[in-house]
């Protein structure tokens, strides 16, 4: 494990689990954090924390400051045309919940369609359900092939004159699957839809520029790429944030207030009401100083060798079934999802926690996909770039016990 040289930047990758290394296979759940992101947050609160905007005296300017900091790296970071298109939230959730009950519930109309994958987080199902109900729209899903692809018929076929949202994860958090969705945005601003992108998974394996994809709305979540919990961020064409009201009303987002009617802020302060997340903020900016520092070209390749190798071992192991693709790491990222022949996933991945192996085990908060898929659950390991070979030796050496760990004689 001493052969990647990142490893010891993040501490917990050297804790022990029932006695065992740690090996941390959960990433697509949450990454670990480096040290320079956690002194980062720590020289914030001994430093420079204070509420900002709020106050004119030094402490308050240096918070100010420090969270203005963090978004112009975030809009440098994802290719924005400028740091107002940028709105920090919670997390994609929040984020996409903002868009659909600001901009959905805008524009939609009776008979209007919103077109989602059906391998889509429910973050990414679950607003759009409400508000076509609301609206009396209709929510359409594109299906997948065998290899857990989109179909290329699909995205001709569902998405048409009639539609005005499209909505869609770039990377499937359950099959690890890279979506096509240069040819999805192509589609649906031919048909003059506007496109949501939930790149929660993707950010923290390639380079996104928002101008190249063209993409509307992007969203994604701090934690899922070396930052803290409870940050977020939404990007948004500052044409179309403009045009959209408020979601949360409070401090900070307005700019007068009277008895009976209110002026709003100008971007972004207009989506942030009350005392913002700026740790969070400033923890962000480390993590993405850290990730240009790595290099997705390093990223990617040491990823695509983990993947390539462990779907190659797994492969050798009976009574295990892969979902998704298999074949090409091109075409998908470092998420497998899985399931042992006769044996719960959650029995899986209890008995692999005996040997210190965090895997994922569930529906994954994507039950129309499980249901798509014929499958109550699965059991899912993500790597990062972290990890190494012997880890995924660990990992295999742990799984071929399982069955056996049930009574089955192999």
């Amino acid at each position: 494990m001493t052969l990647n040289p990142y490893r010891n930047d993040f501490p917990i990758l050297s804790t022990k689990v029932n006695g065992k290394d740690l090996v941390y296979f959960d990433n697509a759940a949450t990454t670990q954090k480096p040290a320079s992101v956690m002194e980062a947050i720590n020289i914030y609160y001994k430093e420079q924390n204070a509420n900002p905007y709020r106050g004119l005296y030094g402490l308050s300017v240096e918070a100010t400051n420090a969270y203005e900091e963090a978004r112009e790296k975030v809009a440098a970071f994802i290719g924005a045309e400028s740091p107002k298109e940028i709105i920090f939230t919670r997390n994609t959730t929040e984020s996409l919940n903002l868009i659909a009950y600001t901009y959905g519930k805008m524009v939609l109309e009776e008979g209007d369609k919103v077109v989602a994958a059906i391998s889509e987080h429910h973050s990414n199902i679950l607003p759009w359900q409400q508000v076509t109900k609301e609206k009396g729209g209709i929510l359409s899903y594109l299906y997948l092939n065998e290899s857990g692809h989109i179909k290329e018929e699909e995205i001709e076929q569902k998405i048409t004159e009639d539609t005005k949202i499209v909505a869609v994860a770039h990377v499937s958090n359950v099959l690890g699957t890279v979506h096509p969705v240069e040819s999805i945005i192509k589609k649906a601003h031919e048909v003059g839809a506007v496109v949501v992108l939930d790149c929660a998974q993707s950010v923290p394996h390639y380079q996104i520029n928002v101008k190249e994809l063209d993409a509307d709305f992007i969203v994604f979540s701090g934690h899922k790429m070396l930052g803290p919990m409870g940050i977020g961020v939404l990007y948004g064409k500052e044409k179309l944030l403009n045009e959209m009201p408020p979601f949360l009303t409070g401090g900070e987002m307005i700019e007068y207030v009277y008895e009976q009617e209110a002026t709003f802020a100008p971007l972004p302060n207009k989506f942030e009401a009350g005392t913002p997340n700026v740790e969070g903020a400033v923890g962000l900016k480390a993590a993405i100083n850290y990730i240009q520092k790595v290099g997705y070209h390093n990223i990617t390749k040491i990823e695509e060798e983990l993947t390539e190798y462990a779907l190659a071992r797994m492969k050798e192991i009976p009574h295990i079934t892969i979902y998704g693709e298999t074949d090409s790491t091109k075409k998908r990222c470092g998420v497998i999802s899985f399931n042992v022949d006769d044996v719960h996933p959650h029995d899986t991945a209890s008995i692999l926690d005996a040997d210190g192996i965090a895997i994922r085990a569930g529906h994954h908060c994507a039950q129309p996909l499980m249901k798509y898929m014929k499958v109550p659950a699965t059991c899912r390991a993500s790597l990062y770039f972290y990890n190494t070979k012997e880890e995924v030796d660990v990992f295999i050496n742990s799984l071929k016990k399982v069955r056996r760990w049930l009574g089955y004689g192999d």
